[in-house]
């Protein structure tokens, strides 16, 4: 037997198929221990599946919000950056990574689904399946253990009956023997009983002979079976469990690898369109548009004029020779324009009152204002002397435009025409909100197409629905379509005209450009560019006239000449005098009683009203010596420096 199992094994390892019933016959205990190693074993497995899934989802939900916290949000500053081609690239880069992690959640979802799923399920019947079949092989081990122990039972019988059978025999054999004892005793006291003793002892040996051979035989068969029939049966169904454990356990692996294989040609796809998005930066491309955003369409500034100081001037201005000079200068042409301040912005900044206004009188009547209010009083500098001071350097023309460019910002003065923007870029602003009205337009002729055809099926056939309910809606949509269209004609209207004054100033930047250079031998003293000096957030004047020249300026005329041009302030009412007042000091206006003046700009809670009498006169005066009556369908006024 010994030399067939050496030789069993011999085979099964040349021929790779083993049989457990026949190699491990007697390996009962460590294949249970085996056994329940492989399924540990299957359930370590699953868990790593299952971490790594986690860790796909983890990382996948990652990306998705570091490519969402980096996205463009809508309506926000970075809307205007992705114009250029980096940040375009950068949004595909974003958008290619958010399919990225959606890659790592498929491949978290068919690990859950094709894996760990399908392992844990399997686990569950694998424990099943090795309980019945060890409860087998106990049940089988426990048959033999006691076919065995009914053998060892009857041959420890047997050997007893023997030896009493012999002890039987040998008393007899001693008592026949012993000459002490006379015939006659013998026959008459122990030679039957010791006869019949020995002889049932021999019989009963006979029998327990018999019992252990039967169970002997017994012992044999069932051994046999048990060993060559039984085991091997119940070893062989563990084995192919087994087997299909670890089949199991391969086909999970490559599923592991298959799982993130399908998904690497979407991946590959990914990495091609960020490949594809740094491809599409155009360095150039970035430069021009850097151009197209900020290009103002002003030319530049001319040559500065040359200033005599050889000549002695007074340049101190009173504040008669001031308004003198302001009266003359809106006689003369409006050519010059300065970037800055307007006259009344500045004459705002300079003499608005900033005392508390007067309290009202007590009567309506001038000879109640014989002791009544007084124009607000304050101590300051000479008129003649502020503008001295602000026209002394260049660096307070400079502060001052860039105090003005931060109000207006904070304040929002833009126009709905863009006119506050430079040439080019209130070209490039109606160009665009005109797009917008166009594509609104569109949308609107679609949808009144749309409800039309509806009314026309309503109408050929009733039973649909009521062809009078969509009246309404069409009349909303032709209103909304002729307000818009009016929108856009209006919008056409400034696109032309300032496409048209683009196009006459490239003509006379070329003419002058021409002159230029015919005579640069020539000391230049006129400045034929002065015009274009333009703040990049100011309010914007495309007189295309130039200005007349002249050697010498005193400052009193240069100052007035850069803030005559600004339009008047649109007036938002109009209000009543209820007492007389005389505005004594700078920024006042006297008014009458029972007056009408008209209102430009309201209260700001310092107590003073802006008002003008006509186009030359206006300034401010207490809110509580008028009545006002607004116009409610005005804007509002602004607060101009």
């Amino acid at each position: 037997m010994h030399s067939n199992r050496g030789l069993s094994r011999r085979n099964c390892l040349e021929t790779m198929s083993c049989s457990w019933g026949t190699e491990l016959w007697d390996q009962f205990d460590n294949l249970e221990k085996h056994t329940q190693w492989g399924i540990e074993f299957l359930e370590r497995y699953t868990k790593f599946v299952k971490e790594r899934s986690e860790i796909e989802l983890s990382y996948a939900k990652q990306i998705r919000n570091l490519s969402k916290k980096y996205q463009l949000k809508k309506n926000s500053k970075e809307e205007e950056e992705f114009k250029y081609s980096t940040c375009r690239a950068f949004l595909m880069t974003l958008n290619e990574l958010n399919d990225y992690a959606g890659q790592h959640e498929v491949i978290a979802e068919n690990l859950s689904t094709q894996i760990i799923a399908e392992l844990s399920r399997y686990t569950q019947e694998l424990k099943a399946e090795r309980k019945s079949h060890f409860h087998d092989g106990r049940r089988a081990q426990q048959y033999i253990e006691n076919s065995w122990k009914q053998l060892e039972s009857s041959k420890r019988r047997f050997e007893r009956d023997c030896k009493e059978a012999d002890r039987a025999q040998h008393y007899f054999d001693k008592m026949d023997a012993d000459i002490n004892v006379t015939k006659a005793d013998v026959e008459k006291r122990c030679s039957l009983k010791a006869k019949q003793q020995a002889h049932m002892r021999h019989q009963i040996a006979e029998d327990s002979k018999n019992e252990y051979l039967t169970y002997l035989q017994k012992f044999n068969k069932d051994q046999h079976e048990h060993y060559y029939t039984l085991i091997p049966h119940i070893f062989q169904r563990i084995q192919e469990m087994e087997e299909r454990r670890v089949g199991r356990v391969r086909e999970s692996m490559r599923v592991y690898t298959e799982v993130e294989r399908k998904v690497l040609p979407i991946v590959s796809k990914c990495l091609d369109g960020m490949t594809k998005a740094a491809e599409s930066i155009e360095p150039k491309m970035d430069s021009k548009q850097v151009v197209e955003s900020y290009k103002s369409g002003f030319e530049p500034p001319g040559d500065v004029e040359f200033e005599d100081y050889s000549v002695s001037m007074k340049r101190a201005v009173s504040e008669s020779s001031f308004l003198n000079a302001r009266g003359e200068s809106r006689r003369r042409s409006r050519s010059k324009l300065w970037p800055l301040l307007k006259r009344n912005k500045l004459m705002s900044l300079l003499a608005s009152p900033r005392q508390p206004p007067p309290p009202p009188p007590t009567s309506p009547s001038p000879d109640g204002l014989l002791n009544g209010p007084q124009s607000p009083q304050q101590h300051k500098e000479p008129l003649s002397q502020r503008l001295n001071d602000f026209m002394g350097t260049k660096h307070k023309m400079h502060c001052l435009r860039s105090l003005k460019r931060g109000l207006s910002l904070k304040l929002g003065t833009g126009q709905e025409d863009y006119s506050h923007l430079p040439p080019e870029q209130r070209r490039k602003k109606l160009q665009a909100k005109l797009n917008d009205i166009n594509k609104d337009i569109q949308k609107e002729m679609d949808q009144r197409d749309a409800l039309t055809k509806m009314k026309d099926v309503y109408i050929k056939n009733p039973h649909l629905g009521d062809p009078d309910s969509i009246d309404p809606r069409l009349e909303e949509i032709t209103q909304s379509l002729e307000k818009m269209q009016l929108e856009a004609q209006k919008f056409e209207g400034w696109l032309t005209e300032v496409e048209r004054k683009l196009l006459e100033k490239g003509s006379e930047s070329q003419r002058r450009q021409s002159g230029h250079f015919d005579s640069q031998g020539n000391t230049p003293l006129t400045n034929n560019y002065g015009q274009n000096r333009e703040s990049p957030d100011g309010s914007y004047t495309e007189d295309p006239s130039t200005e007349t020249t002249m050697q010498f300026k005193s400052r009193s005329t240069e100052f007035d000449d850069e803030f005559d041009d600004e339009e008047p302030l649109p007036t938002i009412g109009t209000c009543k005098a209820l007492y007389p007042f005389e505005g004594q000091n700078e920024g006042t206006i006297s008014m009458a009683e029972s007056e009408m003046l008209y209102v430009i700009e309201e209260d700001k809670g310092d107590g003073w009203t802006r008002v003008r009498r006509n186009e030359d006169e206006e300034g401010y005066v207490p809110t509580s010596y008028i009545k006002l009556f607004l116009d409610m369908n005005a804007k509002g006024a602004k607060t101009y420096i």
